[in-house]
């Protein structure tokens, strides 16, 4: 059999139900792509054909409205789709959040989204919280059937949480097997909270693993689709990103592949080394556009000398 190979078009990823009720497909498409218009709508038709139904973007992404283009170039029906975008930290507080969120809705062309989230907690301004209760306003409001946010550790979710009437559906945040975040995890689920996965590969990095391409090998997938595999097996929601059409299958199908043994996910698990390759999120605001995740490999290289130091 060839790695990855047997998914049929159109094989949906399955879905999980957030707090509130709603469904959300557990595998979807992240968008932070630097994709123009053109580009997302061919990406998006393709990854529709082949089974996605979900598609994370943000005003720092600049495709809000190649997705919405997409979405209705493609003939899509709006409720077949599952849409996430996010407020920006220098939108935060009621007034800005407000303006934002509808620039959002009017570049996306849509009504409302099924997923809005705070991108960043940016503490250092003190909005956050008066944010969130500007995001429960267009729950309420019907604009946003679901709310969550982004990069948010256990002490922001619960002042959120105090401060404010709705419980956070979901919490996206860096999660790969270098960096497993397993307090968070944990603290999401006992509140009822979602965790999900925006850099679930730690942008391909961790596919340098010899015990994942072990796995790959004897699993007759490829090193992406176990990594993929052991974050749903996990609970996680993942939005991996790729351009290539390829890909969208391969990953894909990670939620139709045998799951991994319970020792594979034990090795896997014992990867967890702190490896963070984004900002912390108590220090981040704002930077240049593609500056969250740059100088990858000189920043991965760093964090695997000191996981060697330490044994991890």
């Amino acid at each position: 059999m060839e790695a990855g190979s047997g998914m049929t078009a159109g094989q949906v990823a399955p879905s999980v139900r957030l707090n509130n009720g709603v469904e959300m497909p557990q595998v979807g498409l992240g968008c932070a792509n630097g994709l123009d218009d053109e580009g997302m709508v061919r990406l998006v038709t393709a990854a529709y054909e082949v089974g996605y139904r979900a598609f994370d973007t943000a005003p720092r992404y600049h495709n809000e409205h190649g997705l919405g283009l997409a979405v209705r170039h493609a003939g899509i029906p709006r409720a077949e789709v599952f849409v996430t975008t996010k407020v920006w930290s220098t939108d935060q507080g009621r007034d800005a959040t407000r303006r934002a969120f509808d620039a959002s809705l009017d570049q996306l062309g849509m009504e409302y989204v099924d997923l809005y989230l705070i991108h960043f907690p940016a503490p250092m301004l003190g909005l956050y919280v008066e944010t969130w209760l500007t995001l429960e306003e267009f729950y309420q409001e019907g604009r946003a059937r679901a709310i969550g946010v982004a990069n948010f550790e256990p002490h922001h979710l619960a002042e959120v949480i105090r401060q404010g009437s709705v419980v956070p559906a979901v919490d996206q945040v860096e999660l790969h097997p270098r960096l497993q975040q397993r307090h968070l995890r944990e603290f999401n689920a006992g509140h009822g909270i979602r965790t999900e996965a925006w850099s679930p590969m730690a942008m391909g990095q961790t596919l340098r693993e010899p015990a994942i391409a072990d796995m790959a090998e004897r699993y007759s997938a490829t090193p992406a689709q176990i990594i993929l595999r052991w974050h749903l097996q996990h609970g996680t929601i993942i939005i991996p990103r790729t351009r290539t059409p390829d890909r969208l299958a391969e990953n894909l199908q990670a939620a139709h592949l045998p799951q991994l043994e319970p020792a594979d996910m034990s090795v896997i698990d014992a990867l967890d080394c702190d490896g963070r390759i984004g900002p912390n999120p108590d220090e981040w605001l704002d930077g240049p556009r593609g500056s969250v995740l740059k100088n990858l490999d000189q920043r991965y290289e760093k964090i695997m000398r000191g996981a060697q130091g330490d044994g991890c």
